[in-house]
C-alpha cells in the first residue's frame, strides 16, 4: 500500500502495529526464517515427548522417521497459512478478521492470543525457571537453602527468585519484538547445534554402539499401536505443538521480504531442524538411559547426572535460551499483538507485552503445575480449538477468497455503522465449521468407542472444519 493509503487506515483508528507492513519495511529474508524456528525445536517438552513416542511401541528408527515426516507436514502448514501475511503484510489479528469477520475474530483471537499464549507463557517460564534453579544450585549451592522451608505465594523463596529472573529475561526479549528475536536466534542456533551435537556424540560413545540405540527395547511400552497409526499419533502430536504459532504465523510472515523467502526459510528451518532433532533426541535419551542403567526420558535428569560441572552449566544455559526463544515466538509476541487488536486505540505492542507479562506472573503458573491433569486438559482443549480454526482459515483464504483480500474493506472504519462488506460482523459459516470440528476432535474424550480420535484430535479437527466450511454457504460482498 502507498503511504497515503496507510495514512487513511491509521485515521480509522488502527495503530502502526496493526497496519499492513509495506515491502520497504519488511526485513526478514529466508535466512532469518531459517534461524527463527530451529531454536524452538530443541526444548525440554519436545525431548520428553520423544520418550512418549517410544512408549507407543515404535522402534527408535520409526520414531526418527515419524518426526522427519511430521516436520514436512508442519512446514507445509506454517508456510501455507503464512501466505496471507507475506502477501499482504497483515498480522494474525487481521488475517483472522478476514476469515471470521471483525466481530467473529474476537473469540478465536482471544483464545489463541490471550488465554493460550499468556497461560503458556507463564508455564514455559516456570519450566525454564526449574532448569535455572538447577543451574544456580550447581554454581552456588547455598542459594537453594535461602529462606529454609518458607514459601511465598505457594513457592519456595529460591524458586520464586529463579522464576522472577527468568520471567524478566523473557519479558525483555518480548519488548524487542521480531528484530531482537532475529538477532537472538541468529546467535542461538549455532550454539544449539554445537552443544546438542556434543551431547549426541557423548551419548553415542557411552551407549557402546549405534546398534544398541536402534534396537533398544523400551520397558513399559504397553500400547504397541499399529505402525501407521503410531505415525499419525506422532504427526498429530508435533502439529499440536505448533498449533498456536501455526495459527498466528502471519505475525511473523508479515515481515517477509517475499512469500518465497518465508516458504524457503520456514521449510528449511523446520525440516533441517527436525532431522537433526530426531537423531539427537533419540541418541541422547536412549544413550543416556543405557549408560546410567535406568530408563530416563527427562533430558535434564540425564544432564544433572554428569560429573562435569562446566558441561552442565553450558548445556543448561543453552536449554534456557531455547526456552526463551520458544516463549517469545509462540507466546508473548502473539499475545501482545492480539491485545493490540482487541484494544487498538488504547494498547500498542509494547503495552501488550507488559500487560500479558504481568498477567502471566499473577496467575502463579507454579500453582497450575501442582495438578498436571488440569494443565493437560487445558492445553488439549486450546489445541483442539486451534486445529479447526486453522482449517477454516486455510479453506477461507485459498478456496473461498482465492488468495485475494481487499485491504480497504478489511481495515474498515468501525465508527461507520452503515458500512457493509464481507468482513463485517460474524461469519456464521466459519463459526459453524469451527464448532463442529471442535466437537468431533473432542468426541474421543467422551465416547469410548471413538477413543482413537483423541490420539489424532488436531488432524480430525483441522480436516473436518476445513471440509465443512467449504460445504457451507458463505457471505457475499454487496
Amino acid at each position: 500500500m502507498t503511504p497515503e493509503e496507510l495514512a487513511i487506515l491509521e485515521k480509522r483508528g488502527y495503530n502502526q502495529d496493526l497496519l499492513p507492513k509495506p515491502f520497504e519495511k519488511r526485513d526478514m529474508g529466508w535466512k532469518n526464517y531459517f534461524t527463527l524456528w530451529m531454536g524452538s525445536v530443541h526444548n525440554i517438552p519436545n525431548y520428553t515427548a520423544v520418550g512418549g513416542f517410544l512408549f507407543l511401541g515404535l522402534s527408535p528408527l520409526n520414531v526418527m522417521v515419524a518426526l522427519i515426516i511430521s516436520s514436512i507436514v508442519v512446514a507445509a502448514f506454517m508456510t501455507i497459512n503464512g501466505k496471507a501475511g507475506s502477501k499482504y503484510g497483515i498480522p494474525f489479528a487481521l488475517h483472522l478478521r478476514s476469515t471470521y469477520g471483525d466481530v467473529g475474530a474476537k473469540l478465536p483471537g482471544f483464545l489463541r492470543g490471550c488465554v493460550a499464549a499468556i497461560a503458556w507463557f507463564g508455564l514455559q517460564n516456570f519450566t525454564g525457571s526449574l532448569a535455572l534453579l538447577i543451574l544456580i544450585g550447581k554454581i552456588w549451592p547455598q542459594f537453594l537453602t535461602i529462606g529454609g522451608d518458607t514459601t511465598l505465594l505457594g513457592i519456595s523463596i529460591p524458586g520464586l527468585i529463579a522464576f522472577t529472573i527468568f520471567w524478566a529475561i523473557n519479558v525483555l526479549i518480548g519488548f524487542g519484538g521480531g528484530k531482537i528475536l532475529n538477532r537472538f536466534t541468529a546467535v542461538l542456533s549455532p550454539l544449539i547445534y554445537i552443544v546438542f551435537g556434543g551431547m549426541a556424540i557423548w551419548a553415542f560413545r557411552v551407549s557402546g554402539d549405534i546398534s544398541e540405540i536402534l534396537t533398544y527395547d523400551t520397558v513399559g511400552a504397553t500400547q504397541n499401536v499399529p505402525i501407521i497409526f503410531g505415525y499419525l499419533m506422532v504427526i498429530n502430536s508435533v502439529l499440536a505443538v505448533w498449533a498456536a504459532p501455526g495459527a498466528s504465523v502471519s505475525d511473523f510472515t508479515q515481515n517477509a521480504k517475499s512469500t518465497r523467502d518465508q516458504v524457503i526459510g520456514q521449510t528449511a528451518s523446520l525440516v533441517v531442524g527436525y532431522i537433526i532433532f530426531a537423531i539427537f533426541s533419540v541418541v541422547i535419551l536412549i544413550g543416556g538411559s543405557i549408560h546410567y542403567g535406568i530408563q530416563e526420558w527427562n533430558v535434564l535428569n540425564i544432564i544433572e547426572r554428569w560429573d562435569n560441572t562446566p558441561a552442565i552449566i553450558i548445556t543448561m544455559s543453552v536449554f534456557l535460551l531455547t526456552t526463551v526463544s520458544t516463549n517469545a515466538t509462540g507466546n508473548i509476541i502473539p499475545a501482545a499483538y492480539q491485545l493490540t487488536a482487541l484494544f487498538p486505540k488504547k494498547i500498542n505492542y509494547q503495552k501488550g507485552v507488559l500487560i500479558a507479562s504481568m498477567i502471566s506472573f499473577l496467575i502463579m503458573p507454579w500453582k497450575l503445575m501442582e495438578n498436571s491433569d488440569s494443565i493437560f486438559i487445558f492445553l488439549n482443549t486450546i489445541g483442539a480449538v486451534l486445529g479447526p480454526v486453522a482449517g477454516v482459515m486455510i479453506a477461507s483464504f485459498y478456496f473461498v477468497k482465492k488468495q485475494e483480500i481487499n485491504l480497504n474493506d478489511l481495515y474498515m472504519d468501525t465508527s461507520n455503522k452503515n458500512t457493509k462488506n464481507i468482513y463485517k460482523g460474524i461469519n456464521q459459516s466459519a463459526y459453524i465449521a469451527t464448532i463442529v470440528g471442535l466437537i468431533l476432535s473432542l468426541s474421543g474424550q467422551f465416547i469410548p468407542a471413538l477413543k482413537a480420535i483423541s490420539d489424532i484430535s488436531w488432524l480430525v479437527g483441522f480436516g473436518s472444519a476445513f471440509t465443512i466450511y467449504l460445504l457451507l454457504p458463505k457471505k457475499s460482498s454487496k
